[in-house]
């Protein structure tokens, strides 16, 4: 628990930000998790678009600092090389 006035106002600052970053957070993880349901489909152009927007997304919470900018980096190269996965093994079987 806080001790003075400066530590309950940092408590209180906290929690308002926490909110309002909790919907960028949370469209994060459902892009990025509909990406990935996209990429498990094997339908190229469906994830093709889905990769697509689980980038802007991700570009768009960190640059509000909802998420660090390598955070997102990480989850972007994590996301690419799935996708890259996929195209690489619809290219060969075509």
């Amino acid at each position: 628990m806080a001790n003075n006035k400066s530590a309950e106002k940092r408590i209180r600052v906290a929690e308002r930000r926490r909110q309002r970053n909790k919907p960028f957070r949370t469209a994060a993880r459902t892009f990025v998790k509909k990406a990935e349901t996209a990429i498990g489909g094997a339908d190229q152009t469906v994830a093709a678009t889905a990769v697509g927007d689980a980038i802007s997304m991700l570009d768009r919470v960190a640059g509000k600092g909802v998420v660090h900018k390598n955070n997102a980096a990480r989850r972007k190269s994590r996301l690419m090389k799935k996708f890259n996965q996929l195209t690489a093994g619809n290219g060969t079987a075509a």
